[in-house]
């Protein structure tokens, strides 16, 4: 959400700035824009909609600076237009502010600057913060002073980044809730919302965390509280290549990334399974696994997709670990006031690790003395870097917006730690073995599946032009119907919804038309009976019916539709398959109904506001 590109050195900063935005563009955005300041000269540039247009605007100006920021925004406040776009500046165009997150007391503070005579521009929080910076730069302090200054009048969230014509040889950055990075090179330093903005240039970073601050200049950086208490910060080698974040000859991110399912699960089990012990080693919770093994309670708290995979999680908790578990709403849980223990464990899943409502449950939950454990795909991310241990996913960069590999690689590694814990408690090394021997065939499924793709392409030809989809499942496969449900809507702006099979009764059947498609998940699992019953009782009112069944099931043949045929596998483990074909169901009809796959409307890929 968002995206935020600075650089200070020795090159024309201005393509530096463009290719740095083109890679935060998977983020979701409705504007972009850059300002420069070179020889005492400034310029701003933005516009509403595509960085591509923003490219063609200053490729005609001929523009060349040392110092430069730009970013991509998605609208919280103000209608996406130029003047919302950022950058924001102050009135005579000397000062230059990009900010990511919501200023929660902008209003209180806009009265005050008006009532001493500054006038807005833009509808936006953002450049009341730039005014405020201006009115403390108009009281002769120094830019940092200045930021500092701004920032302790502040409520709310902020990744900033701002430039001075007086003071040209720096940039300074801070956050508060909203990710931000310093790249480090040779006579030349970058700042970026996420690392794939500048891979390009260094793998040499610097993270900051919240409260903190940055003087960024072409020689180095000074890192310091936003009280002016001075920092050392760890550099960290990122490992992350170009490759991972371009799309590799596929038409789409999303599709790349679906099909690069193999790996990813592959990924995520590497080096963390014992076949001969059926058990599973997970180094980030070496330190505390007596602790997560003795848990009263685990709580998981998520947002979207990652949801999805902590609904399936607790089925694979309470089966296996015998722990009782709930799935909470990150967006919901600091809200009701948690009852937490000390004795219980919570679980944060987020594909980003910077997901605003996930990192404030974990908060909330460390607050109140709980075991917080973090489940993430992007090393050194804030849920990271905050929990008390955790485990990386490693699917890869993901870069389309609508989440694939990451969520199949959370239910991997929500499996793992299911077994880990299940093998010191109850379960017997025969039982933890099969488990094993299941994880370690799920490449080859997966790939298998994948091959299906021409034949799921050709049933999107069918149902890219229906208004409505019903998608059902029980156990273990009810969350990969909320999840395929999720990944129509998001996509193809078709409306979707996800229910439990039984629960189709109680009112859902209501709709249930010859229009209505409903896809029904029906493997051969411990459900199955019911859910034929079910799917009699959709194809006596005509409903049109797609199933995700077992490759060896005849039978269902005669009762649908279509049917798209999986291999099988254990059930804890069913929705890692069932949740492929799913995917690319959404992908075709989205592609056929001629949508942008990788950048759906309204939609951002980490989600940094509240």
């Amino acid at each position: 959400m968002c995206g935020i590109i600075g650089y200070i050195g020795e090159k024309n900063c201005v393509p530096i700035l463009i290719n740095g935005l083109k890679r935060l563009e998977y983020r979701g955005y409705d504007s972009a824009g850059i300002s420069i300041i070179n020889n005492g000269n400034t310029c701003i540039v933005k516009n509403k909609g595509k960085v591509s247009a923003l490219e063609e605007k200053v490729s005609l100006m001929k523009l060349n600076a040392v110092l430069g920021i730009g970013h991509t925004r998605w609208a919280t406040h103000g209608i996406p237009n130029e003047i919302n776009a950022h950058p924001h500046s102050n009135e005579d165009n000397t000062l230059f502010l990009i900010h990511n997150g919501i200023i929660e007391n902008y209003q209180t503070i806009k009265k005050g600057l008006k009532q001493i005579g500054y006038s807005f521009r833009s509808e936006t929080d953002s450049e009341v913060l730039v005014m405020l910076i201006d009115s403390f730069l108009k009281k002769n302090y120094p830019l940092t002073k200045a930021v500092q200054l701004a920032l302790s009048e502040v409520e709310g969230t902020y990744g900033i980044a701002v430039i001075y014509k007086d003071e040209p040889d720096k940039i300074v950055v801070a956050r508060k809730g909203s990710p931000l990075v310093v790249g480090l090179g040779e006579n030349e330093n970058f700042i970026a919302s996420d690392v794939s903005a500048i891979l390009a240039h260094t793998k040499q970073i610097v993270y900051l965390d919240d409260g903190e601050l940055a003087v960024i200049t072409k020689n180095g950086f000074l890192v310091k509280t936003i009280l002016d208490i001075e920092i050392e910060k760890e550099v960290h080698e990122i490992s992350m290549s170009l490759d991972e974040i371009d799309k590799g000859g596929y038409s789409h991110f999303m599709l790349k990334e679906i099909m690069e399912q193999t790996e990813s699960v592959t990924n995520s089990m590497r080096g963390r399974l014992l076949l001969e012990d059926g058990d599973a080693k997970l180094g980030g919770l070496a330190n505390v696994i007596d602790k997560l093994v003795n848990s009263n309670r685990i709580i998981i708290s998520a947002c979207g997709t990652s949801w999805h995979a902590g609904l399936v999680g607790e089925y694979m908790f309470e089966q296996y670990a015998r722990i009782q578990t709930e799935v909470e709403y990150a967006s919901e849980f600091r809200y009701r006031n948690p009852i937490i223990t000390n004795e219980d464990t919570v679980i944060l899943i987020s594909q980003s690790g910077e997901t605003a409502d996930t990192l404030a449950a974990l908060r909330e939950a460390k607050s109140r003395g709980a075991l917080v454990l973090g489940i993430c795909n992007v090393v050194g991310s804030t849920i990271a870097r905050e929990s008390n241990a955790g485990v990386y996913i490693h699917a890869g960069s993901e870069i389309g917006v609508a989440s694939t590999k990451a969520f199949t690689s959370q239910l991997i590694v929500l499996a793992l730690i299911t077994l880990l814990i299940a093998r010191k408690k109850s379960l017997s090394a025969a039982e933890g073995k099969e488990l094993v021997e299941a994880m370690q065939e799920l490449p080859d499924k997966i790939s298998h599946i994948l091959k299906l793709n021409d034949t799921i392409e050709q049933l999107a030809e069918e149902f890219k032009d229906s208004k409505n989809f019903l998608y059902l499942g029980r156990g273990y496969n009810f969350p990969a119907a909320l999840e395929g449900a999720l990944k129509l809507k998001e996509i193809s702006y078709i409306h979707a919804e996800g229910y439990p099979a039984a629960e189709m009764k109680h009112g859902p059947i209501a709709l249930i038309d010859e229009k209505m498609p409903v896809v029904f998940i029906a493997t051969k699992d411990s459900t199955y009976e019911k859910v034929i019953s079910n799917i009699e009782e959709v194809r006596a009112r005509g409903g049109r019916i797609i199933a995700i069944a077992s490759e060896n099931d005849e039978e269902i043949d005669t009762l649908v539709d279509y049917s798209i045929k999986i291999p099988d596998t254990v059930e804890m483990l069913r929705p890692v398959l069932t949740s492929i074909p799913l995917q690319l169901l959404a992908y075709h009809i989205a592609v056929k109904k001629g949508l942008n796959v990788d950048q759906p409307r309204n939609l951002a890929k980490s989600v940094t506001v509240e």
